[in-house]
This record gives structure tokens, C-alpha cells and sequence, in this order.
């Protein structure tokens, strides 16, 4: 899985992955984060999701980064915001009142690039990507982030049956990546009504990371 495959997919509209709403989980466990008021928060491989938009009205300030720079230009327009543009160590960055959105590749982002952040609320990546490159992401951006509290969506299905991406990331493998750097506790699961696509039975999860 390379930059071209998420590219193809927004320009050729597959994307069912973007959800309409807010996230269910991201409403119901974001005080797990014992997050103060005004903490800003690090959504990496964010496309244009509607969190954003109810993070911001929660009034919380969002950096992202997302390699496709047409899902940052939808989700500005759908927010009715004009952002400003500028050039960053190699990356385009769009940035409005509260809001700083890098296009470019994850690995690409530092520490510095990416600022101050107080917890990490992820959806939509891990689950986005194969093996190897998990193993490569998790280290990424606890690395930049500083190993704040993390917040994340997963899906757990029979990989054998249908092929990822969004990918299956069993509870293993979950503990196993983060359980050096947090404590890892399991805050919900929830069956996805008719099975993931329509096509095999699977569960939704809700993560809580906790620094060590």
C-alpha cells in the first residue's frame, strides 16, 4: 500500500470509510481523556471526517495530517472555512482558527511540525493500514506526539474471509504495540449490525491509551 492507493481512492470516490456523523465512540468515551479545556488534539490520516467538526465544537483544537490533499480541501469546504496555505519543511499546511491540517505523508511529520499536542484520537488509521507498516506507525507517533493519551477505533474480523483496508487488528496485537509505552484498556465493543461491508461478522472497539 503505497501514497497512490489512498490517492485512487478519493479521486475515484471509494470511500465508504468516511462517516456522515460524529464517530458514536469518539462521543461517548472522549472524557475517558481527562483532557482540560482548550486541549488540542492529533488525528493522524484524518481525511475530512465530521470529528473534526465536533472536536472543534467541543472546543478543541485539531492538527491532522492526510496524505490526500483533496479530502483537506473537501473538509474545509464542507466546514464553510477559508484556510490559509503556506509551505512547511516539505509539507502543504491548511490552518484556520483552531484547526492545522498538514497534506503529506505521516512519517514525513515531526515532533516539531506537529506542536504541542495533549491526546491522540485515532479512527481511522491503524486500522488503515497492513502489518508491517502498524508496526512502523505506532513508534511514529508516539515518538512526535510525546506519548500522550491515545483514543482509538478499531475492527476485529476474520482477515482470511475479506481483505483490509480498514483492516482487522485483533486485541494482541493492540496490547502488543502500545503496552510498552501505555496502559491499554478495552472501553467498548460493539457487533457491527449486518457484518463489516455487509460481508462477514465483526466487532467495533473502542481503546483507551494510557502513558505508562
Amino acid at each position: 500500500m503505497d501514497a497512490a492507493f489512498w490517492h485512487s481512492k478519493w479521486e475515484q470516490r471509494h470511500i465508504a470509510f468516511h462517516e456522515g456523523e460524529v464517530n458514536s465512540m469518539l462521543a461517548r468515551h472522549l472524557g475517558r481523556l481527562r483532557l482540560s479545556e482548550g486541549a488540542r488534539l492529533f488525528l493522524p490520516l484524518c481525511g475530512k471526517t465530521r470529528d473534526i467538526a465536533w472536536l472543534l465544537d467541543q472546543g478543541h483544537p485539531v492538527v491532522g495530517v492526510e496524505l490526500s490533499e483533496m479530502a483537506v480541501k473537501e473538509l474545509f469546504e464542507e466546514l464553510d472555512v477559508v484556510p490559509q496555505v503556506s509551505e512547511h519543511a516539505g509539507m502543504r499546511v491548511y490552518q484556520a482558527d483552531g484547526l492545522d491540517i498538514f497534506v503529506g505523508d505521516l512519517f514525513d511529520l515531526t515532533a516539531e511540525m506537529l506542536g504541542t499536542v495533549d491526546a491522540i484520537y485515532d479512527r481511522a488509521a491503524l486500522v488503515a493500514l497492513p502489518p508491517p507498516m502498524r508496526a512502523r506507525y505506532v513508534p511514529q507517533v508516539v515518538s512526535i506526539s510525546g506519548g500522550v493519551p491515545v483514543l482509538l477505533i478499531t475492527f476485529e474480523y476474520d482477515q482470511q474471509l475479506l481483505d483490509g483496508p480498514p483492516f482487522s487488528v485483533e486485541e494482541a496485537e493492540v496490547r502488543a504495540l502500545y503496552g510498552d509505552s501505555h496502559e491499554v484498556t478495552s472501553l467498548q465493543i460493539e457487533d457491527i449490525e449486518g457484518g463489516f461491508k455487509g460481508k462477514v461478522a465483526a466487532i467495533n472497539r473502542a481503546w483507551l491509551m494510557t502513558p505508562a
